[in-house]
């Protein structure tokens, strides 16, 4: 079957069967009222509710109708909170090789239906095919109503039903009922009879492009009663809705306002800005942007190494103090370290990294960052040395003028995907930020 002008009557044809409401079981009510609980926002649970209650019913009705159909739900934005609490609908599910999006609705009595922009105009989000799926809640029930491909949906949409709030409005007449219809598309049409528009490949470059005004923006989100439309355009919101780690930050900082969440400004850091590969250092090695900050790299790892009164001597000096302290450094680890300078202070900082393999079935990494001036001269009082992934803040630490240091220092680790960044501070406003550490053990440099 090559497009949907085909004769359908050409190819087997199901059972006749009528829209009848698919019961829904304790499990898919409990299913639903979880999902929705970590809503942050009292409005939109109820919507949550209604789409997770959609899927269950959907999924019911495929598996009665056609066992043959395989259904994935591992990428559907319901079943991830974060992207649940901005997109009203669920999209991403898959079905066979077609990506499908469900459209709940408490009542197919209304003329119009409501389709959020983000499922129709944006690439990562876009579907197939949409289906309506009406949710009788005090049934406990939920039926599937009718169904639309991409094509027809262009087809069928006025530009200008757009609301203020970036949602379409769409009468039901346009959507075909005759779901055994839906069914023979899903089972025997070419997947490339419904073409979608390729996802762009300079998301990164778009982000980095309105870097500065999100900063300012996205922090009005941290209030879960405002929308994206309120406080962004749609080109911003756009960019948004296309990163994970923007996506989660906001659903992050809507659940408690800490003072431990991780600042926009630094989350953009990491995701945009190339990374400083510590997982080179294990080769002998400087990736590219270790070089171009002035990273040096410390000779391997040896506690009694002693050669020259150099950042070296005085590494091994910080480590010896460390060590008494009780935490330990395997002789795998690799060390750099760089100089910096903030307000006029000079400043040293090393960097240890080495992998857990050996302690973990993960695949992990750790990172340990020192602080201290060069010489081992003393370090302002006020200084606090920070370290962050790209959800939170991870540690915080300052000066411990009792115990006598010269140095600060603070170990985290992770798995070999995340990404670390580290910042100086003095005072407010008074701060510097590395580009974001990785851990990749590919292939050593030519």
């Amino acid at each position: 079957m090559n497009n949907l002008s085909d004769n359908i009557f050409s190819l087997p044809l199901f059972d006749a069967f009528t829209n009848a409401p698919i019961i829904l079981l304790p499990a898919d009510i409990n299913r639903a009222i979880a999902i929705s609980v970590k809503i942050n926002n009292v409005l939109k649970q109820w919507q949550v509710y209604l789409n997770a209650l959609a899927l269950s019913g959907f999924q019911h009705w495929l598996e009665s109708r056609d066992n043959s159909l395989t259904i994935n739900i591992d990428k559907c934005t319901i079943l991830q909170p974060a992207f649940a609490n901005l997109i009203e609908g669920v999209t991403n599910l898959e079905v066979g090789e077609f990506k499908v999006c469900l459209i709940a609705t408490g009542c197919v009595t209304d003329e119009y239906v409501t389709l959020p922009r983000v499922i129709v105009d944006v690439p990562e989000f876009i579907s197939h095919f949409y289906i309506v799926v009406e949710v009788l809640s005090e049934q406990q029930a939920a039926s599937v109503y009718g169904f639309l491909s991409r094509q027809q949906l262009v087809k069928s949409l006025d530009i200008k039903s757009l609301q203020p709030n970036w949602d379409y409005q769409l009468s039901l007449s346009c959507f075909d009922n005759n779901i055994d219809n839906l069914l023979l598309y899903l089972r025997c049409l070419d997947i490339e009879a419904i073409t979608l528009p390729a996802i762009p490949n300079n998301r990164v470059e778009m982000l980095l492009n309105i870097e500065k005004e999100l900063a300012t923006c996205l922090p009005e989100l941290q209030n879960p009663e405002i929308e994206l439309w309120e406080v962004l355009t749609w080109e911003q919101a756009t960019v948004v809705l296309t990163n994970s780690q923007l996506v989660e930050w906001i659903y992050e900082a809507q659940q408690v306002i800490e003072t431990r969440h991780l600042q926009i400004g630094n989350l953009i850091k990491i995701v945009t800005e190339p990374a400083i590969n510590a997982g080179r250092w294990l080769w002998g090695e400087l990736d590219e942007i270790a070089q171009q900050l002035a990273w040096e790299l410390l000779p391997n790892f040896s506690h009694s190494l002693r050669q020259t009164r150099s950042p070296m001597e005085e590494f091994e000096a910080v480590v010896d103090q460390l060590q008494q302290q009780g935490l330990e450094i395997p002789i795998s680890a690799r060390a750099a370290f760089k100089d910096l300078s903030l307000a006029g202070v000079p400043l040293r900082m090393y960097a240890v990294t080495w992998h857990l393999l050996a302690e973990s079935q993960n695949r992990e990494w750790t990172l340990l960052v020192i602080l201290g001036a060069p010489a081992l001269d003393a370090l302002p009082q006020n200084i606090k040395l920070r370290v962050s992934d790209h959800k939170e803040i991870l540690s915080e630490q300052g000066l411990d003028a009792q115990a006598g240091n010269s140095y600060i220092f603070t170990r985290v680790l992770g798995t070999w995907d995340e990404k670390f960044l580290v910042s100086i501070s003095l005072i407010d406003g008074v701060e510097i930020t590395l580009p974001p550490f990785a851990f990749n053990l590919g292939s050593s440099m030519s």
